[in-house]
């Protein structure tokens, strides 16, 4: 039988993991429960397991049989945990039972298929021509979890260096379901933060002339930071500016003393993060002081450009069309801005990052993305997710091994 033959055998126990998984989101860094019942999945199975000290993470590692103990190459396959701070609107019969979490990027389905890579290759242990290293890893959505693991000595978990690693994104809306996409070189754009606090003077709201009006000079940052990526940003290497929080006064007659925002900032290239960095603390600060208020502005990179080695996506991508056809697989035509934590990886280890459709709705043109509360993920996908990352990992492994030699 093949690894998809497998994979489709195990199909129904990962999904009764997945939908535990969705019930009990947890968010950020540290997730007891679902480090929990990631131990349980794996129990049993021939794996060298280690928890993490700063985070909730799970690292196994699997030694094939198949090489020179200790002397082969070694694979990465991740897959991350946490949720997000969402309040599910589904009507899932499993829906989310914590008030204000849920999965709503599909991080359920990416654990639940990593265990059943794991599954798979346990099973063909013997054969493998050198080590994988599973990496359950929480915190991507915004906490750095890849970083917090590449710095705990993920990438040297089998004793020595990754040669290749691997990940997989699951996608509510945009792609057809079972079918996966990428591209080589730039695939995710570069994530930052901008924090700022505008800093007034509080008064009666039917006197704003006797006050310092820290809202109307807010509410002008954002506009002008909408301008400042139209007319300061060249068109051909794309900057994404999004508000997603605004906080200030107590009551409608008050002008409040602050007013607090953030945004998130999307670049491609280090030189449009490094100008946006620049141009964007600058706009605020020179609004403020346009004004006779103050601003305090910070600038805060958080993930690199999600980039695929060239080599890598090429062998992905033919691994998905030997294994799966021809029609599973379709060429991503441009970067996306969404920005991963996987960067981290890639940035020290060759290896590729792939997409795979999950919508549950029938259209994904219409759906839901991910991160709505409305984003609905069919887990059918799932052992075709661990079928993927598992044949990944054994051919480039056997790759590897014949290049050595």
């Amino acid at each position: 039988m093949t690894l998809r033959d497998d994979a489709r055998e195990l199909q129904g126990e990962l999904a009764v993991l997945r939908r535990a998984l969705h019930q009990e989101p947890e968010i950020g860094l540290h997730l007891p429960r679902t480090q929990e019942k990631v131990l349980a999945a794996l129990d049993g199975l021939p794996l060298e397991i280690s928890t993490g000290t700063s985070l909730s993470s799970v690292t196994a590692v699997l030694r094939g049989g198949g090489g020179e103990p200790g002397r082969g190459p070694v694979v990465l396959l991740r897959g991350d945990m946490d949720g997000l701070p969402v309040t599910e609107r589904t009507g899932a019969d499993f829906t989310s039972r914590i008030d204000g979490a849920m999965h709503a990027c599909g991080h359920d389905l990416h654990t639940a298929g990593l265990v059943g890579a794991a599954r798979l290759l346990a099973d063909r242990r013997e054969h493998l021509a050198g080590d994988v290293v599973f990496m359950f890893q929480p915190g991507e959505e915004g906490w750095d979890g890849a970083g917090h693991m590449v710095e705990e000595g993920v990438l040297a978990a089998a004793g020595r260096p990754v040669d290749a690693a691997y990940g997989l994104h699951v996608s509510s809306s945009s792609y057809p379901t079972g079918v996966f996409t990428s591209r080589p070189g730039t695939l995710m754009a570069a994530s930052a933060g901008l924090h700022v606090r505008v800093v007034g003077a509080g008064g009666h709201g039917s006197r704003p002339h006797a006050a310092l009006d820290p809202i109307a000079v807010a509410c002008e940052m954002i506009t002008a930071l909408q301008t400042m990526v139209t007319r300061r940003f060249d068109v051909f290497d794309p900057v994404v500016v999004t508000v997603g929080t605004f906080h200030a006064g107590t009551r409608r007659n008050i002008i409040p003393d602050d007013a607090v925002f953030e945004a998130t900032v999307r670049t491609f290239t280090p030189a449009a993060a490094e100008r946006a960095a620049e141009i964007a603390v600058r706009l605020c600060e020179g609004i403020a002081v346009a004004h006779g208020l103050t601003a305090e502005v910070d600038f805060v990179p958080e993930y690199p450009v999600t980039v695929n080695h060239v080599a890598e996506h090429d062998f992905l991508a033919d691994t998905v069309r030997e294994a799966f056809g021809e029609e599973r697989f379709e060429p991503l035509a441009d970067p996306i801005t969404g920005s991963e934590d996987f960067s981290r990886v890639l940035d020290r280890v060759p290896g590729a990052f792939v997409f795979l459709g999950a919508n549950a709705t029938g259209d994904p043109e219409t759906a839901p993305g991910n991160h709505s509360p409305l984003a609905a993920f069919d887990d059918s996908v799932v052992s075709d997710g661990s079928a993927l990352l598992a044949e990944l990992a054994v051919r480039r492994l056997d790759g590897l091994s014949k290049e050595a030699a």
